[in-house]
């Protein structure tokens, strides 16, 4: 069970439901049958566009696309998947990180969708299952773009700790966690209806205290296509500047933004990573 109570998980299903209503481009609706259960992934843009597999971050799900989604579908075809085990219309199934469940997973995911190559966009944990994927299914990856992705630089726990201090004070003290975690940029985003959509998330929700395994130089070493990563300087969870130095180290044709006065959630990112995914041209498999 991934929530708290059943009524917890109906009411940010039923939530999660008016706001997709919302969603600001056509679209279409999919669920397709994977080796871990029902995927459910959002589809919008040209169906000639170049492909792209949005895979969001902890705690979220294809609504934190509704800010961009109108950027991103003019230009290409973007498949806002809900990753399994978290608060969307996927599977509750939460295979271990350290397997290759997740690899197999996305291999169904992509044939699914009739995909034998895709660009992939990942946000936070999205980062590390796509990078994840491009290392197990390089055929299957023809660019990558990781937004303050986990798995590279050290986690910083001292937001974990904040968590377990801040529950005795309700939603005031998620409201102050939120903004803490978020940084500077973001702080506003509290108040607007995603905001309120996670504080509803993070009432109701059992978030995942697996640790993310992290990837090895030699592993980073073996990425071969063309890679955009955008950190935050003022990341309240992952260590930017590690993420930077072992990516500038090990993987020479990565781009590394490092994003001034920017938390963990970047405001803008599309600006940066629409120019790069428009670049997702197929190459052989």
């Amino acid at each position: 069970m991934i929530y708290r109570s059943d009524a917890g998980a109906a009411e940010v299903e039923a939530r999660y439901q008016e706001l997709l209503g919302g969603w600001p481009v056509p679209h279409e609706r999919m669920t397709v049958p994977t080796c871990a259960g029902d995927t459910f992934v959002m589809v919008s843009g040209p169906p000639d566009a170049p492909p792209v597999v949005a895979l969001q971050g902890f705690g979220a799900n294809a609504a934190m696309w509704l800010h961009h989604i109108e950027r991103l579908a003019g230009q290409l075809r973007i498949y806002a998947v809900d990753v399994i085990g978290e608060p969307g219309l996927s599977a509750w199934a939460r295979p271990p990180l350290s397997s290759d469940s997740y690899a197999r997973w996305l291999d169904d995911v992509l044939d699914g969708l009739g995909l034998d190559q895709a660009a992939m966009l990942g946000v936070s944990l999205g980062g590390w299952l796509a990078l994840d994927y491009a290392l197990r299914r390089r055929e299957r990856v023809n660019r990558l773009a990781l937004v303050t992705p986990s798995g590279i630089g050290p986690r910083k726990l001292v937001a974990l700790r904040l968590l377990f201090k801040t529950r005795p004070f309700g939603e005031r003290g998620l409201r102050w966690l939120m903004r803490y975690a978020l940084g500077p940029e973001a702080r506003d985003l509290v108040r607007d209806e995603i905001g309120a959509f996670s504080l509803l998330i993070a009432r109701h929700f059992r978030y995942r205290t697996e640790r993310v395994p992290t990837f090895s130089d030699d592993a980073l070493r073996g990425l071969d296509m063309p890679i955009l990563v955008l950190v935050a300087e003022k990341d309240a969870l992952l260590d930017s500047y590690e993420i930077r130095r072992r990516l500038n180290m090990e993987v020479p044709q990565a781009t590394v933004h490092m994003l001034p006065n920017s938390g963990h959630l970047l405001l803008d990112p599309i600006s940066t990573v629409l120019p790069f995914l428009r670049g997702a041209a197929r190459h052989p498999i």
